[in-house]
């Protein structure tokens, strides 16, 4: 069974560079706002996997992975949609190298498994929650749903109302 945290003490693990050990910890996250609306993350919490080496010159090396789904309406057609994303972050964290082997999720030997699951999840987020890959979305004339709508759907197009003055010239016979 996997311990539920939202940090993990690396110190315990007594790891000597070049060692490394997996971990199975169950992260609680949670729902994300994305366009007003409220998508929830199953399943909570998050079965995550960490992998943690210790590196020479007292650094570490981590990979986290999870799969979660983002549960809420499609931003097209506004159906229910829970689409499932993979995640496969990794860190790096050696004090006093520099800012690019400083992690921010590291803070001494303590990892923020729940700050760091949340961006990797984030991250991995498509610019859309769809139901479906190919969902069609709403009609901008009428609304309905133009996945269940059929092809023969359409409307008339209203006149170009650039050319409306034209229609207000009268001509004599």
């Amino acid at each position: 069974m996997s311990a539920r945290t939202d940090s993990f003490d690396l110190g315990p693990l007594h790891l000597r560079a070049g060692e490394a050990r997996h971990l199975e910890v169950d992260v609680p996250l949670d729902h994300f706002e994305l366009s007003n609306e409220r998508y929830d993350v199953r399943p909570t919490p998050i079965p995550v996997e960490l992998d943690v080496s210790r590196m020479t010159g007292g650094g570490w090396s981590l990979r986290l992975r999870l799969t979660a789904e983002l549960h809420g309406p499609c931003m097209r057609c506004l159906e229910p949609a829970s689409p499932s994303f993979a995640v496969d972050s990794y860190e790096v964290d050696v004090p006093d190298e520099g800012p690019e082997l400083d992690s921010p999720y590291v803070e001494g030997e303590v990892v923020d498994a729940a700050g760091w699951t949340r961006d990797a999840l984030a991250l991995a987020l498509p610019a859309n929650i769809l139901c479906k890959h190919d969902c069609l979305g709403l009609c901008p004339e009428c609304g309905i749903d133009l996945n269940n709508a059929g092809a023969d759907h359409h409307h008339e197009k209203a006149p170009d109302a650039r050319w409306a003055a034209l229609s207000q010239i009268k001509f004599e016979e």
